[in-house]
């Protein structure tokens, strides 16, 4: 399966998919990986590995004609699946049509508990006693898509913002190659908001 990734930053949940597949635990390739920002330092990573790079500068163009712009180039690349990775965009109705059922997000919070921004920060002040990270299918609504897999994260009674972001973001970069591998083995349906994940037949 060739991903394209769409980062934003550092791009450690890339790296984490990227260890994956060079450990042969994800049978994938990354085809391109495209961001919104010039110094996005995930583009280092990418360049080091031999990952094709594209930046495409998102700043003054509407949402749906800097879409477009980026499905043209994952397609150019022959992109199966889109994978975000602190993307920081809402993707339009045609980049959603465009891919269907075919671009996963991770988010820090086990949805729909806390979507947006700053969601631990938002799990800290709620008051929660777990939280977690959550792997989704991507519509054009803020992380409301169908839930593909989470993890919990408990909230400790000293955390702060980055002792429970570091928590968080290990758990993701566990779960994201997991999620991707599923698809990857076509053992994933969608019904409705439900996904159903088909038990592994291997010996």
């Amino acid at each position: 399966m060739r991903l394209g990734i769409l980062i934003s930053g550092r791009g450690s949940n890339f790296e984490a998919i990227a260890n994956a597949i060079a450990r042969r635990k994800l049978d994938a390739e990354i085809a391109i990986v495209i961001t919104n920002r010039a110094g996005s330092p995930g583009l280092d990573i990418a360049r080091e590995r031999g990952i094709p790079v594209r930046i495409i500068a998102s700043q003054g163009l509407e949402r749906e004609a800097y879409d477009k712009l980026l499905v043209e180039e994952l397609q150019t690349h022959d992109v199966d699946l889109v994978c975000l990775a602190g993307f920081m965009r809402l993707l339009s109705a045609h980049f959603v049509r465009a891919f269907p059922n075919r671009v996963l997000n991770i988010h820090p919070s086990l949805l729909p508990s806390f979507p947006g921004l700053d969601a631990q920060r938002q799990a800290l002040e709620h008051g929660v006693k777990i939280t977690g990270c959550t792997v989704h299918f991507v519509d054009e609504f803020l992380d409301s898509g169908p839930i593909l897999i989470q993890a919990a994260v408990p909230v400790l009674d000293d955390d702060t913002v980055e002792t429970l972001s570091a928590r968080i973001l290990a758990q993701e970069h566990s779960i994201y190659s997991t999620a991707i591998q599923y698809l990857v083995e076509d053992r994933v349906t969608i019904e409705g908001r439900r996904v159903r994940i088909r038990e592994d037949e291997r010996p």
